[in-house]
């Protein structure tokens, strides 16, 4: 009889975990199927992740929540343009590929340490101060692509031991995948919608709305305003000689360094095929024309590189500035501009 009593306490003992246990992985599903639910309609990288870092952190009372992304992967340009906010600058960190690699072995199931914490320091965000004994490393995808993951991360050296069950944030990281493709999606589209798709630069409607905005603050508060109009010499011989490959990437070449070498206040433009547009606010003609040779020379000193050889890339341009004569809109400017580019091609024919 005693025997029986016993198994019976044992069975009651199992039954009571067991449902206890149940309570607890429904109680933690809500939670996660809430924060789904938050996030799903969200279509824009900032809110998304502050959406997510707060959800998660908030509900589970996790103190450390951050997302670390992978430099190569497709998302990586978007988010390094969001990193203006500092709530982003302390909850999003960028590695390597080979870093990435080296810490989660490529693996798609969540990660739990909580010794030699130390080895995931490029996964955490540099300006964290984070005091971690315990992580946990969900990887996220987009499109089959691993491109980073959301890490959770405690004081507690118990809270993301080893051996526990991640079932539930492993879930919680395809979820975070799923909505992460709506955003990115809609993101690209976005951009798309200002910029040129080839070098990334705003594109040609984009530049002439800000063109007449600078030119009415410039009238209005007579500032000077000088635009550049410019495009690459002999770009067909590039293209017939090196292929249409190789005169993409002198297009990109030419956008990074007129990019790396503007001030932030200046916008630049792919205006159509290999012509630019630099808008140049509160500068002079002599201080464009110094800047145009900071970049020619930047071109003659770096190069494209091809298997067999050095493709040189030049550039002819032509200026003007609202102070001229005559400059009555920002249609006129921009004329003005492209006329000037053309006599400096005839005058390079010609000599």
């Amino acid at each position: 009889m005693k025997t029986i009593h016993k198994y019976v306490n044992r069975d009651l003992t199992i039954s009571k975990s067991l449902i206890e246990r149940l309570k607890h992985n429904e109680i933690i599903a809500r939670k996660f199927h809430e924060i789904e639910m938050s996030i799903l309609t969200i279509l824009n990288f900032q809110d998304f992740i502050e959406k997510l870092l707060y959800e998660i952190s908030s509900k589970f009372s996790i103190p450390y929540t951050w997302i670390s992304i992978i430099e190569e992967s497709s998302i990586s340009k978007y988010l390094h343009d969001i990193q203006t906010s500092n709530t982003l600058k302390t909850a999003t960190a960028f590695l390597s590929k080979k870093e990435f690699s080296e810490i989660t072995r490529n693996r798609l199931k969540p990660l739990l340490s909580n010794k030699d914490i130390n080895r995931f320091r490029s996964l955490i965000p540099e300006a964290s101060e984070y005091d971690i004994s315990s992580i946990a490393i969900a990887p996220i995808t987009l499109d089959g692509e691993i491109v980073g993951s959301f890490n959770q991360a405690d004081k507690d050296i118990n809270r993301f031991e080893p051996g526990i069950d991640a079932s539930l944030l492993e879930q919680l990281a395809v979820k975070v995948s799923l909505c992460l493709s709506n955003v990115t999606a809609h993101e690209k589209l976005k951009f798309l919608a200002f910029h040129d798709p080839l070098t990334g630069l705003l594109n040609r409607g984009v530049m002439e709305r800000v063109l007449e905005r600078e030119f009415q603050r410039s009238k209005r508060y007579h500032i000077d305003l000088t635009i550049l109009f410019l495009d690459l010499d002999d770009f067909k011989s590039i293209n017939d000689t090196f292929g249409h490959d190789k005169g993409d990437l002198a297009l990109c070449h030419t956008a990074d360094c007129l990019n790396s070498l503007k001030r932030e206040s200046d916008v630049v433009a792919r205006f159509a095929g290999d012509e630019f547009v630099v808008i140049l606010p509160s500068t002079s003609k002599r201080q464009a024309e110094a800047y145009i040779t900071r970049v020619k020379n930047k071109l003659t000193n770096h190069p494209l590189t091809d298997e067999n050889a050095a493709i040189s890339v030049k550039l002819s341009h032509g200026l003007a500035s609202v102070f001229e004569k005559g400059m009555d809109s920002s249609a006129i400017l921009l004329k003005a501009a492209d006329k000037r580019l053309y006599q400096a091609k005839q005058t390079k024919r010609h000599t």
